[in-house]
């Protein structure tokens, strides 16, 4: 989850879910971003129901859960998730349907479930935190992805006041041009304010991840011997052995 657009959720969403079934963990992927892009990452399309019946209609997640790779699963946005936005029955339940829908079905069985989460707070973003033990911002290398994660630092709190739960806070630095000073600069403020919080793996700028969606491929798919591939297995690697700068 991060506020602001384009610092790479949707694709830590596919890429280190798929780095950790290739890795053995059994994974699944839920999409709470109206746009519906993670099963386009797969090649498929965001035409079947999805999270949007499980919230607006109560069917069941298993129901709608799709295997897409070995070990890994997802479930769709569906077409009509945006108009969960605007359902105004039901009071304080609104927010806790994704948890109790999850808690009853068979993803909890998994081991690592991953929510891409929408570029906003509302309702769907609500669900996912109140869903939530984790929560992973991606910060791109620029000032503008600070600013962003100052705001989405309000907005955890305020849900863990609600929901009642604390949410594990852990950061990730992508689109990361190296050959930049304002990148190092961005790096080394994340490490100052979050110390044993950013995960030691940096995700590089790289054409490849922006080409794989395209081909309905993940990173390990379309070009496996790449910066991209390396770098979100290594992510991978850091979240199942805890490692952190």
């Amino acid at each position: 989850m991060n506020q602001k657009g384009g610092v790479g959720k949707t694709t830590t969403t596919i890429n280190l879910g798929h780095a950790l079934a290739l890795s053995g963990k059994r994974v699944t992927l839920l999409d709470m971003d109206a746009q519906g892009q993670v099963v386009t990452g797969f090649g498929l399309d965001n035409k079947q129901a999805g999270l949007d019946m499980v919230l607006l209609e109560d069917v069941l997640i298993d129901d709608v859960k799709v295997t897409v790779r070995d070990n890994l699963d997802v479930v769709s946005a569906g077409p009509q998730l945006a108009d969960y936005e605007h359902v105004a029955t039901g009071g304080a339940s609104r927010g806790h349907k994704l948890r109790l829908a999850i808690e009853n079905s068979t993803l909890i069985e998994q081991d690592f479930i991953l929510i891409d989460c929408p570029p906003s707070s509302g309702l769907l973003g609500i669900n996912a935190m109140f869903a939530a033990g984790e929560v992973l911002i991606p910060v791109s290398g620029d000032y503008l992805s600070l600013q962003g994660l100052s705001r989405m630092m309000q907005i955890l709190k305020s849900a863990e006041s609600m929901s009642g739960h604390a949410i594990k806070l852990w950061l990730l630095s992508t689109r990361m041009n190296m050959r930049r000073r304002l990148t190092h600069e961005v790096r080394n403020r994340i490490l100052k304010y979050f110390p044993g919080r950013v995960f030691n793996t940096v995700i590089r700028e790289n054409v490849a991840l922006a080409e794989s969606p395209s081909f309905g491929k993940t990173i390990f798919e379309y070009r496996k011997n790449s910066a991209g591939a390396e770098d979100y297995f290594s992510l991978a690697q850091d979240l199942l052995r805890g490692r952190t700068s």
